[in-house]
């Protein structure tokens, strides 16, 4: 049993063959959820079965017709009761150690707000596919203030306590897959957690794995990630937050110098990736600014999102 009353909760969206890999996978892990609640965004009966008979005891399954992964994350936070809540996504595998490093992370002082950790590629290669998402650190390291969110971790192994992701107002539904936002509602998370003063502890111990993509899925994401991290500056930019702008530049940056190399080493694929990154990051600010104007009530979380400052 974990030290923390852990809630798991699993983003599900029509896979029932991942959602079934990645409940096996945590029931065999060190330790075991407190509790696991799917949010399935394409219900269908095979998977409600498959959580039904995956033997985690606590495990719920709910259907949630609106579309995003932001908003599927808040009816799982608004549904939790373990006191820390960590998110994982149908198309990842944790380590059997996972929640046993997370909950080691929280006791470590000084006490982090959240706990993020590696995602790390599932399994062998099958031939023509690539790794997205990753984050491959071996060092413990914490991180708070004016940090570029992205470095502290990503989404998809993340883990808050659940009355400051409440305090928070969740995720942000107008980012992240599914959404207007495209991506990046994890790292407009973490950039709220760290702004509110908490820190966000990169444990490396804390591994998750995920799928293999297609090459044509990786490029999307480099749009939409781009898309959603531009869209994350719009609306920080609305707020009269001047970091934003350092973000934004910082992000452009990054590809632009990696854009620069791939024609240098006449690497036409790394090329094309980022050539797409950086097409994705103005039509997201744009986004971003509209609707950071619109009032509030017209995006679902608007309105406890502006509440929480």
């Amino acid at each position: 049993m974990s030290e923390l009353q852990i809630t798991v909760a699993v983003a599900a969206c029509g896979r029932p063959t991942s959602l079934a890999r990645c409940l096996q996978a945590l029931a065999s892990g060190s330790a075991h959820p407190w509790e696991t609640i799917v949010v399935d965004q394409a219900p269908s009966h095979q998977s409600r079965q498959i959580v039904e008979r995956c033997g985690i005891a606590g495990a719920r399954y709910l259907e949630q017709p609106q579309l995003g992964v932001s908003a599927s994350r808040n009816l799982a936070l608004t549904a939790a009761r373990g006191e820390t809540v960590a998110v994982i996504d149908d198309d990842c595998a944790p380590d059997p150690g996972w929640l046993t490093a997370v909950s080691a992370a929280f006791a470590r002082a000084p006490t982090p707000a959240a706990v993020t950790g590696p995602v790390l590629p599932l399994g062998v290669q099958p031939p023509g596919t690539f790794a997205i998402s990753l984050r491959t650190g071996e060092r413990a390291v914490d991180y708070g203030g004016r940090t570029l969110p992205w470095i502290a971790g990503t989404g998809g192994n993340f883990a808050a306590r659940r009355e400051l992701l409440r305090r928070l107002a969740g995720w942000d539904e107008r980012l992240g897959p599914g959404s207007p936002g495209r991506a990046a509602e994890d790292s407009d998370l973490m950039y709220r957690i760290m702004r509110d003063g908490g820190v966000v502890r990169y444990e490396p111990g804390a591994a998750v794995r995920h799928e293999w993509q297609t090459r044509d899925r990786r490029l999307a994401t480099r749009y939409s990630y781009a898309y959603g991290t531009g869209a994350l500056c719009g609306l920080h930019l609305r707020r009269r937050d001047g970091f934003a702008l350092r973000i934004l530049a910082a992000y452009a940056k990054d590809h632009l110098m990696a854009l620069a190399g791939a024609v240098r080493r006449r690497d036409r694929g790394a090329g094309v990736e980022h050539r797409r990154a950086l097409a994705g990051l103005l039509p997201g600010l744009l986004y971003g600014l509209r609707a950071g104007a619109l009032p509030v009530g017209a995006h679902p979380s608007i309105a406890m999102y502006t509440n929480a400052g």
